[in-house]
């Protein structure tokens, strides 16, 4: 990563999250092109990238940043009400400021350093970490389904809680296995156990317990089995 496209996302960073009060944000939503905030916002952007940068010889870049974060951040206040998950278009929309920053960084040899930055991934990391995700949580799903049956529901639960705590304990658990820490998966293992225990407590069921503890083995081991496989390969 070069130190250009580092001070880059270090400047939007400081610009997008720590020097944006929320009264600015719900101004530029409630008036779009209308509010002052947007332009004091991209302003800002302009200003501290110069900062960071600190060579007036990017003056050039520094524009080109302000400009495309106007056009990028205008389209999605006007996007924004058409999605169900607002998050979406939040996340559209922090994707393309990184696209402006990477190729202002290497707009000299940006098609050499893209091609040299695919050749450069680890394709069997991404495939693994892949496959704890939503992969796993599937195979899960219908391992357990025949035991789920007997389960009553608990409707005080969040939607779909189970499966994203899941994928989140597979991500950590591959993650202290490529970096052999074996056992930080034990004291995972324990958080969980203390988070679960008043739960299991007051519903006294042994049906329940027996079926988070599958389930819990079964996520640690689809987790286990991708980290040794990759780490052999």
């Amino acid at each position: 990563m070069s130190l250009i496209f580092t001070k880059l996302l270090l400047a939007h960073l400081i610009c997008d999250f720590l020097l944006q009060p929320k009264k600015w944000v719900i101004h530029k939503e409630a008036n779009k092109v209308g509010s002052k905030y947007l332009y004091a916002h991209v302003l800002l952007h302009f200003l501290v990238t110069l900062l960071v940068l600190w060579d007036l010889n990017y003056w050039k870049i520094a524009l080109v940043i302000m400009a495309t974060h106007y056009l990028i951040d205008l389209a999605k206040l006007y996007a924004t009400p058409l999605f169900k998950n607002q998050s979406v278009p939040f996340f559209i929309d922090q994707a393309l400021h990184v696209v402006v920053l990477y190729c202002c960084a290497y707009i000299s040899n940006l098609q050499e350093e893209t091609i040299q930055l695919i050749s450069a991934l680890d394709w069997s990391l991404i495939t693994a970490m892949v496959f704890v995700t939503f992969p796993a949580a599937i195979i899960m799903g219908k391992l357990l389904e025949p035991m789920s049956d007997q389960i009553e529901l608990d409707h005080k639960s969040l939607p779909n809680a189970g499966k994203y705590i899941g994928i989140i304990e597979r991500l950590f658990v591959l993650t202290f296995i490529i970096l052999g820490r074996w056992e930080a998966i034990g004291l995972l293992i324990t958080a969980k156990s203390v988070f679960r225990f008043n739960d299991l407590k007051e519903r006294n069921s042994r049906k329940l317990t027996e079926y988070i503890l599958i389930g819990t083995l079964l996520s640690f081991g689809l987790a286990i089995i991708a980290g040794i496989i990759y780490v052999s390969l």
